[in-house]
């Protein structure tokens, strides 16, 4: 009897203090959404074996992972694109899986962030190791992870507790990630980079859009904007040479295939297209590329409609105006004939 006893104690506390938790951190803003964890990304991979000429898969960084909007694109299309982009990643390590481990021949749209595409190519660079591991995850994984994610997704979409991203942002609210906040007196040699703050929403189909505080609170855009300059001051010098010939090796085998690349390059604002310009000139990178790779490309200052759009923290599109790129995007392939079985409207 007495056990029992203390089984429905520790029960009822155990859920007093889950929900005290839960209310406390929605009272500080906080919502649930999915993490952007690699089994996320695994699940569209798997997508690609399955694949047909018809299907699209979008590469790049966040900015291609932002920007293009898979609802909006299945609404101009009437079939969902597998968005396989990766925040803060060269999209060269996911294009060589896809050329060299799949037979997928259909259309490859490759968003162009040249201060990642033109990174690097050594294995252990952030830029690389990053989606690579992705890669490696996918290869690896077993059924127990598999089933493991899908079993937490209802829970993180209806959990706020359940934040506990890979992506290490400075508000995430698992325990790992607080324990490591708790200052302990140390003195930092180096001034430590400015905080990052968690500012998407991620969803299934593999999505992600902007939240609607980074387009309302400027202090809250202003400390991502923070983190762009921060970035890009400190960033090495790109490996252009290396980098295109590394690329450009996958290109030729996947137009061998019969696949269909096009390049698109997604806006960019303020301090930070000001610093791409100075850095990584539209003429050395972007038009460099195009001419070698001789594919479809876009850039979005080539077009009336792109050219002023404003990222609210410099670097993504805010949700409405991710659709509305989406949405003139795909008008602008469909009239260019780029995308393979599709009919200008």
């Amino acid at each position: 009897m007495k056990l029992k006893k203390s089984l429905v104690l520790a029960i009822s506390i155990t859920l007093i203090a889950t929900v005290a938790w839960e209310l406390y951190w929605r009272s500080q803003g906080f919502h649930p959404t999915l993490n952007d964890e690699k089994a996320l990304w695994a699940m569209t991979r798997a997508k690609v074996e399955t694949a047909t000429k018809n299907d699209v898969i979008i590469l790049g960084s966040s900015r291609a992972y932002f920007d293009i909007q898979v609802d909006q694109w299945q609404k101009s299309t009437g079939k969902a694109p597998l968005q396989l982009a990766s925040t803060g990643s060269s999209p060269l390590p996911i294009f060589n899986d896809i050329v060299n481990n799949t037979n997928f021949n259909g259309t490859v749209i490759v968003g162009v962030t040249p201060g990642l595409l033109f990174s690097t190519t050594y294995p252990k660079a952030f830029p690389w190791e990053r989606p690579q591991s992705k890669v490696d995850f996918y290869q690896d994984r077993t059924y127990a992870q598999r089933l493991n994610f899908l079993l937490s997704v209802p829970l993180q979409n209806n959990l706020v507790l359940m934040s506990a991203d890979e992506e290490e942002w400075d508000d995430d609210i698992d325990l790992k990630s607080l324990l490591k906040r708790v200052n302990l007196g140390k003195r930092d040699t180096i001034p430590p980079p400015p905080p990052f703050y968690n500012f998407g929403d991620v969803s299934i189909p593999r999505n992600i859009s902007m939240m609607p505080r980074t387009v309302t609170d400027t202090v809250f855009a202003k400390s991502i904007i923070d983190v762009w300059h921060f970035f890009g001051k400190g960033a090495p010098p790109p490996e252009k040479d290396a980098t295109t010939a590394f690329f450009m090796k996958d290109v030729e085998k996947f137009k061998a295939k019969g696949g269909n690349l096009i390049l698109i390059r997604p806006p960019s604002s303020g301090g930070v297209r000001m610093g791409e310009k100075m850095g990584l000139p539209r003429e050395r990178f972007w038009d460099s590329l195009v001419n070698v790779a001789n594919v479809k490309s876009y850039h979005f200052e080539d077009y009336d409609q792109f050219k002023d759009l404003t990222c609210p923290e410099e670097s993504h599109l805010s949700l409405a105006d991710a659709n509305f790129y989406t949405e003139e995007l795909v008008k602008i392939l469909k009239e260019d004939n780029a995308l393979t079985n599709q009919k200008p409207n």
